[in-house]
């Protein structure tokens, strides 16, 4: 192989490693921010309610204090929210990148809507519709482990370009 040749190569294997980096981004509707603009921090200190009941309203975020993350803007309530945040993203950003939980355990990407949330092990999964969280809470532990085993598939795919149905989000404000 002559050099001209192997620059090609390594060029053509640095964009793939590149790509790869970049793949699976962050469900964005059309706020323009990461879960609808809502803070993603303020989900952890809300009381959550027992499977089978709608959770307590998202906190929205403040326009003037974002955070960018995986290729998207994140939206905070307050300047301590946005320092945790950017102390450990993966903490915070919701599963799947955004996208619905019970959706990628079916083996797709669907819109996660950042009303519709609950809290499993620490880490926070949106579904898209009220009907969707009944089916995913009917077993939580068997569709996580679905959507654990389908997710490599599915991340390097682009973010949905859906809308969420019947959906007007109040955030951000600011």
């Amino acid at each position: 192989m002559n050099r001209f040749t192997l620059a090609i190569a390594a060029t053509a294997t640095a964009i793939s490693f590149a790509s790869a980096a970049f793949a699976g981004d962050q469900y964005v509707d059309d706020t323009g921010f990461a879960a609808s603009g809502y803070d993603v921090v303020a989900y952890f200190s809300l009381p959550q309610n027992p499977v089978g009941q709608s959770q307590p309203a998202p906190v929205p975020g403040n326009k003037a204090i974002t955070a960018e993350y995986n290729g998207a803007t994140f939206a905070f309530s307050s300047e301590e929210n946005r320092e945790a945040f950017l102390a450990n993203p993966a903490k915070y950003a919701p599963q799947y990148d955004g996208h619905c939980a019970y959706g990628v355990a079916k083996g797709g990407k669907v819109p996660g809507n950042p009303t519709l949330w609950r809290i499993v092990d620490d880490k926070l999964y949106l579904n898209i519709t009220k009907n969707v969280v009944g089916f995913w809470e009917e077993d939580i532990p068997g569709n996580l482990n679905l959507s654990t085993s389908n997710w490599p598939s599915l991340d390097p795919q682009p973010a949905s370009d859906r809308a969420i149905p019947q959906w007007s989000s109040a955030a951000p404000k600011g």
